[in-house]
């Protein structure tokens, strides 16, 4: 198993990074110079067509970071190709945004993390708070000269497969399950208004329910390091846990795996990505249904 990477040069020392500081540096965003690059990921980029962050490029999460029947994440060549085409480099530093309290945005950021690039984080409040709060928006789609991109990687210690969830199984592993709690005790397969290809409702054995949106304040951002510590202590899950998160597609968990990994420091987090598309599908897979 690779290693992670050093991750000590991140955007001003932090993965997450505050509107205020955005605000200060989207001359810098905005330059040809590939020194900060600002993407917005969303589900939906009818979103970006109304109106985005002066600067920021778009990529769809569906179409672009995410394949419908492969079920995997873009390969590192795919993914270098797609970044250098927009005008980012592997020196890049890239901060990220989207719809949904930054879920696809944090995927993006779990993806780039195991594809081991350095300077990267998320805009704290996403899109929701930048609108809220009155800061600039444009219509204008920027075009950057296309540049050299090259992913690092795989680092396999951030992405558990459906097998080291069944070793897990049976190993001092916190599961956690950040799904809605409908979603966990198998009253349902999807939240409301979704699509779900998995045959059983249910969860993993011993996973513990702790629902993304625990994560966040009413107002879009992530709670205080404080309460995060004690939302996830208190449940029994600690830094020197070895933690797998999952939710229905793996976009979700990569939240909660952001929360833990980067703004907690746990050490040993990782997102399984197959998640309950992956494991209801499987023939034979312990389902545990009914509690909460």
């Amino acid at each position: 198993m690779s290693l992670r990477p050093n991750r000590t040069a991140r955007i001003g020392d932090n993965a997450l990074v505050t509107p205020e500081w955005l605000e200060d540096h989207l001359d810098t965003v905005a330059s040809e110079t590939p020194r900060i690059r600002l993407i917005e990921v969303d589900l939906n980029t009818d979103f970006y067509d109304e109106a985005h962050i002066p600067g920021a490029i778009c990529l769809d999460w569906r179409r672009q970071l995410h394949h419908d029947t492969r079920r995997d994440v873009p390969s590192k060549d795919a993914l270098g190709t797609l970044l250098g085409e927009r005008g980012i480099t592997d020196d890049s530093a890239i901060v990220l945004y989207g719809d949904n309290s930054n879920w696809f945005a944090a995927h993006l950021y779990w993806l780039l993390t195991y594809y081991g690039h350095d300077e990267v984080a998320l805009l704290d409040g996403g899109r929701r708070h930048w609108l809220e709060s009155g800061r600039p928006t444009t219509t204008r789609e920027p075009s950057y000269t296309p540049r050299s991109y090259r992913a690092s990687g795989p680092f396999e210690s951030v992405r558990a497969s459906r097998h080291d969830v069944e070793r897990a199984l049976s190993k001092p592993t916190e599961l956690v399950d950040v799904r809605l709690p409908d979603e966990y005790d198998g009253t349902i397969l999807a939240p409301p208004g979704m699509t779900e290809s998995a045959q059983r409702g249910g969860h993993i054995p011993g996973a513990t329910n702790i629902v993304w949106s625990a994560n966040i304040r009413s107002d879009g951002r992530f709670k205080s390091t404080g309460a995060l510590k004690e939302i996830y202590g208190a449940r029994g899950i600690d830094r020197d846990s070895d933690v797998i998160v999952y939710c229905r597609i793996g976009e979700r968990s990569s939240l909660t795996w952001f929360v833990l990994s980067e703004l907690l420091g746990y050490s040993a987090v990782r997102n399984y990505d197959g998640a309950w598309t992956e494991w209801g599908n499987l023939i034979g897979a312990p389902i545990v249904t009914g509690e909460r």
